[in-house]
């Protein structure tokens, strides 16, 4: 898949244009995705990056960042992207200069969207604005009850089965693995300690049951309180896995939430809880 940054990056030629932020790549999202694959012209999408309302003045926990939104566009069939970097000036832009200089410029000959989408100066512009300027416009109906924000919503919640639901596969966390305090391998589960985006949305504090690298994962994130601590942690012990994941990527599945974290009466104790915590995450089935 293309990833392009202006439209003189790509190639101009017919294409189906599915435009949207996409974060999460949801199930309603999908929809969208898979009208422009088979719209019989090259599937493209142009994004946003960052977010339009955080441009706007607006808080946005992101779903996925960018470069996982992009992984996900290209498994649904996606050949080319251009991600438009989302500033106040193009906020300003009038729809029909935002149509001419960025879907005629690569060729777009079918534009495809959710049935609500806007765009422009003002959110002026939609889809029978670009039917208008001789587009063929095939708005995609809203997937009921599934949003981004929902989604959001819920992951902060640590509902990780509906989020599931909504994004038609499991929500995840993401980071590069970084040294820690290494008191997991000092109890017999040594934990890969993440650090993520601070602007991507991390579920409620507790105990997970996850899947990383091919096995299954049990999953901390909250403050440790049994060592008194104070800073987030998010830390993943990878079941049966052997192996240096210190400065990788690092993609975590969440499945389920298994219990609240909590300080315990003795180490031992502790020791106890992680180990019934592994054996709930082997047990673990996959919510989607």
């Amino acid at each position: 898949m293309t990833v392009a940054y202006s439209a003189l990056e790509l190639e101009r030629k017919p294409r189906a244009a599915a435009i949207g932020t996409f974060d999460g790549v949801h199930l309603g999202h999908r929809r969208v995705l898979e009208a422009a694959v088979a719209a019989g012209r090259t599937p493209t999408v142009v994004t946003f990056d960052p977010h339009p309302r955080t441009v706007l003045g607006n808080q946005v926990e992101l779903i996925a960042p960018l470069q996982r939104r992009l992984e996900l566009l290209a498994e649904l069939g996606v050949e080319d992207v251009l991600v438009v970097g989302f500033t106040l000036e193009l906020a300003a832009l009038d729809p029909e200069t935002f149509a001419e200089e960025t879907l005629r410029a690569i060729g777009a000959e079918v534009v495809v969207a959710g049935a609500n989408f806007r765009f422009g100066r003002g959110r002026a512009g939609d889809l029978e604005l670009l039917r208008s300027l001789g587009f063929e416009v095939r708005p995609v109906p809203l997937a009921e009850g599934v949003s981004s924000s929902q989604i959001r919503e819920l992951v902060r919640a640590g509902e990780i089965e509906r989020a599931a639901h909504d994004l038609g596969r499991p929500p995840e966390l993401e980071g590069i693995v970084v040294s820690g305090d290494a008191r997991g391998g000092t109890l017999g589960f040594p934990t890969a300690n993440l650090r993520v985006d601070p602007n991507v949305v991390v579920p409620a504090y507790g105990i997970y049951a996850g899947f990383a690298e091919g096995t299954r994962a049990a999953v901390s994130v909250g403050t440790n309180p049994h060592y008194g601590g104070n800073e987030r942690r998010i830390e993943a012990f990878l079941l049966d896995f052997d192996g240096d994941l210190y400065g990788r990527r690092l993609i975590v599945e969440l499945w389920s939430r298994v219990r609240d974290e909590q300080a315990f009466v003795s180490e031992a104790e502790l020791v106890e809880q992680i180990a019934h915590d592994v054996e709930q995450a082997r047990a673990a089935v996959r919510p989607v």
